[in-house]
């Protein structure tokens, strides 16, 4: 398997909120928004791994801005990092100014999504090389989420977690 970069798995989503997906005060559903996000980076892992996908975790979600009834939203998502099986996928979450055409970061979020065969067996994905200072941050700071994660559920001991330990030394 090649290597692949965090640009060949790049997913952009752009649409308009409507009013049936909006709450009392006229801003969009988080959950409307968490499904947009689940999709666009279901897209990215697909794309970087060519193979089917399965969501494994919603690692991160801020919720920063409300998005407004109206609006113009564009989920932009990108693997971040991969390990053997998983792919960890970033998303950048703007807003349209109506007027301007301006883009602001409304919200970000991290999904992980496994690679899975036609039975549903996790199989390898390709290796990520990141490009660019922001997605050698994203990369490094991937395998700290993936240790923390997996240091809370108990599957690997705090002394195996040699990237977080590092943050304290």
């Amino acid at each position: 398997m090649s290597p692949k970069t965090p640009k060949e798995s790049r997913t952009v989503m752009t649409d308009m909120v409507l009013p049936g997906e909006t709450n009392p005060i006229n801003n969009l559903f988080g959950g409307e928004l968490l499904a947009r996000m689940d999709r666009a980076a279901g897209i990215a892992a697909r794309r970087h791994s060519r193979r089917i996908v399965v969501t494994a975790s919603v690692n991160h979600v801020a919720f920063n801005r409300a998005i407004p009834l109206g609006s113009v939203v564009t989920v932009e998502a990108k693997v971040s990092r991969a390990f053997k099986t998983s792919m960890e996928v970033f998303m950048d979450i703007w807003i349209e100014d109506r007027e301007s055409g301006l883009k602001t970061k409304a919200n970000e979020a991290i999904y992980t999504f496994v690679a899975v065969d036609e039975t549903g067996r996790p199989t390898a994905v390709p290796e990520l090389i990141p490009e660019t200072d922001l997605e050698r941050e994203r990369f490094e700071a991937a395998l700290r989420r993936k240790q923390l994660s997996l240091l809370l559920a108990k599957k690997i001991k705090p002394e195996d977690a040699t990237e977080l330990k590092a943050l304290f030394e």
